[in-house]
């Protein structure tokens, strides 16, 4: 009975000419017309014939080969194609932070709109930072979650289109053979069972204005007049809720170190909060009167001396063809663009919104230290909402 396995000798390996030369067990000497030689192990998996190469013949000896072979075949008893397991080993270096931006670049060139590609290249270098170290073969859904769940209810068009792109890398790394088993980043069978329903932009009762049309927005506000436009410029540039804004008082206005500071009995989770005024919102204030009197209303009807109607703002909007939108909605503009386009923390951005964002960060805020990054952020935000319509297009 002739050998089924190890045929081949040492002196015959070393003999043959062109051709395929089994030494059994799916081990080859493939010899080129050139003369060239190199080991390979030929097999069937899903119906069809696959090579993987085991080395040349002067750098892999006919030890190596046939353990090299074995190893081939443990991996075939096993349900386990080896070349995928192969290129599963050789990825466990390639990190989604070496991977991402290589295909983002490959993408691209099938993408028309800039702003399409700025974001792509936004949500893998920022909102994806927490991925970078990590290989794409060992991402699992738990890093998908650390990473999204602070987005999630915060900035939720972000967090999803973060998601997406995220699920669309690690679905090509697979394609490439760096990854193996479910895409942990997939919302349907995966993440829909750990995290809520994504919230709309609209949010419920206060639809949003795109943050890529406040600067034509706010263009128009500026040119009207009135104590409801100044208020509601007022109330966009400082993201702060109606009820804040209308009983504001200037007392309540520090204009030498250009912070309003709004009493804990007037803020809905009953904290004082102190907001940084940018450029643009001291403008607004001095558009309202050259000489404030401290215990007034900041924006007071000239007939009484009451505070703004609620509605006045409102009523403004829809004058201007605008009431599609919620004054209240401009927060979540607001968070939006914060989100999308700026490399400022969530932390950062819900403390301007007085919102609660955990114990640590509610004490540094507290202590004033985050105060300095949110008059950053206001700023940036003051210098957003004055672009032109074609500025922001593009940006």
């Amino acid at each position: 009975m002739s050998k089924s396995i190890n045929i081949l000798s040492a002196r015959s390996a070393k003999t043959a000419g062109p051709g395929i030369h089994a030494d059994g067990g799916n081990l080859y000497l493939v010899v080129e017309p050139s003369g060239a030689k190199r080991w390979a192990f030929i097999y069937q998996k899903d119906g069809k014939r696959r090579e993987m190469g085991l080395g040349g013949f002067n750098s892999v000896s006919l030890a190596h080969a046939r353990q090299a072979a074995v190893d081939a075949r443990s991996s075939l008893a096993k349900g386990v194609d080896p070349i995928s397991e192969r290129r599963l080993q050789r990825s466990k270096g390639v990190t989604f932070g070496a991977y991402a931006p290589s295909l983002v670049k490959t993408l691209k060139s099938q993408w028309r709109n800039a702003k399409h590609v700025y974001q792509w290249e936004r949500s893998i270098s920022v909102h994806a930072l927490p991925l970078h170290e990590i290989p794409v073969a060992e991402i699992t859904t738990s890093h998908i979650l650390k990473l999204l769940k602070p987005l999630w209810l915060t900035v939720p068009e972000t967090a999803e289109r973060t998601r997406q792109r995220i699920q669309k890398v690690l679905d090509a790394a697979e394609g490439e053979g760096l990854r193996q088993g479910p895409n942990p980043a997939r919302w349907e069978g995966c993440l829909e069972h750990q995290l809520p329903k994504r919230r709309k932009l609209t949010r419920g009762h206060h639809p949003a204005m795109p943050f890529d049309e406040i600067g034509a927005f706010m263009k128009q506000l500026d040119q009207r007049p009135g104590l409801a436009a100044r208020a509601l410029e007022f109330s966009v540039l400082t993201a702060a809720r109606t009820g804040e804004v209308i009983g504001a008082r200037w007392s309540e206005i520090d204009a030498a170190s250009a912070v309003w500071t709004i009493p804990a009995s007037r803020m809905k989770g009953g904290v004082e909060h102190r907001v940084p005024l940018s450029t643009r919102a001291m403008a607004a204030l001095a558009r309202v009167t050259p000489s404030p009197v401290p215990d007034e209303f900041v924006f007071a009807d000239p007939g009484d001396g009451k505070p703004l109607s609620n509605m006045a703002m409102r009523a403004l909007m829809k004058r201007m063809k605008f009431d599609r939108f919620a004054v209240h909605g401009f927060r979540s503009t607001f968070r939006d663009w914060a989100g999308e386009l700026t490399d400022f923390p969530w932390e950062v951005v819900e403390a301007a919104l007085a919102h609660k964002v955990g114990t640590d960060v509610h004490r540094a805020y507290r202590r004033g230290d985050a105060l300095e990054k949110r008059r950053n952020l206001m700023a940036a935000w003051g210098d957003f909402c004055g672009r032109s319509p074609a500025l922001v297009v593009a940006s």
